[in-house]
């Protein structure tokens, strides 16, 4: 049984939601945010880093103040409104090859607690606290936990007839995405909503693994103050077959001693190799990877085990898991895929001719590239509390920040 609840939330004005909003603050390169933060005076990015030139001279603790008082500036300014009750909002994103759409709402604590908010990825705890602290200081949260439910006809019909009505927002992006919200106020309809996903009894997080664990961690410091937002944090619900999964691609800066004819040789004991010259080809299907390596690309096909039946025979049939059990911790010596600074992590929507480029410039030494997961694996994953290897999956849709603000 799954709970969600409307609640109070603080947004844009209507005629300056385009303005305010932005991507995610990493996706910005220095150039872009001081672009940004010079000529648009809306701009959320002003509020999630005040005072943005200075901002490697002051401590943690003063920049998180810096946001919550940036952030009551744009309240007192008349930037944000608050709804007068709580509501649910549906909110849909298109670009020029894709449509997502979904339901913001507030999701348990306690649900996540108890796993029927079911997580596949592992959490660094430093992030989680500093997260939590992020979000104790400022009093406010506008980046949502990606959630993925079990398709449900009757949802999704409701959401087709809600987009017939008239948004509140509906504006586009210098990214050429067009964004729609529509605000769910009526009672019976939000009861409605809670019924129907009361019979759901799991939900799965697709994105935002520290974010929900922060949550957790806030509501386990603070809840002896009675606060009532504690006990929920904002989610992003969407059907599991509207999410959309790339792999995470690796570059690695060398191949830890081996020459390219005693790796390639070494590389065969597991794969079937194919040379495929100047072909940008990339995995056609599980078990399948692409390589680039001295000029030329390379399909490699596992030659896979039949044998294992064990549970963990999840995560060692994934294509992630595999190629750090074969290639990259015992050839190339990587063991922490997380902080050694000699792999890094292409997304699959960019080109492979991101990665040809890398390596042939010489920085890199070679590239993979791997086939993504689907929602199917992410789900057994889950159900069996296993974890998958760091930067396994790059999912989309991703929310905008400043679009809708979950008070504390």
């Amino acid at each position: 049984m799954s709970k969600i609840i409307p609640f109070k939330a603080v947004r844009p004005t209507p005629d300056k939601v385009a303005l305010v909003t932005c991507r995610n603050y990493d996706d910005y390169s220095p150039a872009e945010l001081a672009a940004w933060l010079n000529f648009n005076p809306y701009s959320f990015l002003h509020v999630i880093n005040p005072a943005y030139i200075h901002a490697q001279k002051i401590t943690l603790d003063k920049r998180f103040k810096g946001v919550a008082h940036k952030y009551q500036d744009f309240k007192n300014d008349g930037i944000f409104i608050e709804d007068e009750k709580p509501v649910f909002f549906v909110y849909q994103i298109q670009n020029k090859t894709q449509s997502f759409t979904g339901i913001i709402a507030g999701t348990s604590v306690e649900d996540y607690k108890n796993n029927v908010i079911k997580k596949h990825e592992d959490t660094l705890q430093y992030r989680v606290e500093l997260f939590k602290d992020y979000l104790h200081q400022t009093g406010f949260n506008t980046e949502p936990v990606l959630i993925t439910y079990p398709d449900h006809s009757d949802v999704n019909n409701w959401i087709a007839e809600k987009k017939k009505s008239q948004p509140i927002y509906n504006y586009s992006t210098t990214n050429k995405e067009q964004h729609t919200v529509w605000k769910i106020d009526s009672d019976e309809e939000i009861k409605w909503l809670q019924s129907q996903f009361a019979t759901i009894p799991e939900l799965y997080i697709a994105d935002g693994h520290h974010r929900s664990a922060s949550a957790e961690l806030l509501y386990d410091q603070d809840q002896h103050l009675g606060n009532e937002n504690l006990n929920y944090f904002m989610s992003f619900l969407i059907a599991e077959s509207n999410v959309k999964i790339y792999e995470y691609n690796r570059i690695i800066r060398d191949l830890n001693g081996h020459s390219k004819e005693d790796f390639i040789l070494k590389l065969s004991e597991y794969f079937i190799i194919k040379s495929k010259e100047q072909e940008l080809w990339k995995p056609q299907s599980k078990f399948e990877f692409g390589m680039y390596l001295d000029g030329s690309f390379y399909a490699l096909f596992y030659k896979v085990n039949d044998n294992s039946e064990s549970q963990n025979s999840i995560l060692s049939n994934l294509d992630a898991q595999i190629l750090y059990d074969k290639v990259l911790q015992p050839l190339l010596g990587i063991e922490d895929l997380r902080n050694d600074e000699r792999i890094e992590y292409i997304p699959g929507k960019q080109s492979i001719l991101t990665i040809k480029e890398l390596v042939d410039e010489g920085e890199f030494e070679v590239g993979f590239m791997l086939y993504p997961s689907d929602i199917s694996e992410i789900k057994a994953l889950a159900d069996n509390n296993l974890i998958m290897p760091p930067k396994s999956t790059y999912i989309e849709p991703k929310f905008r920040s400043g679009l809708v603000v979950y008070e504390l």
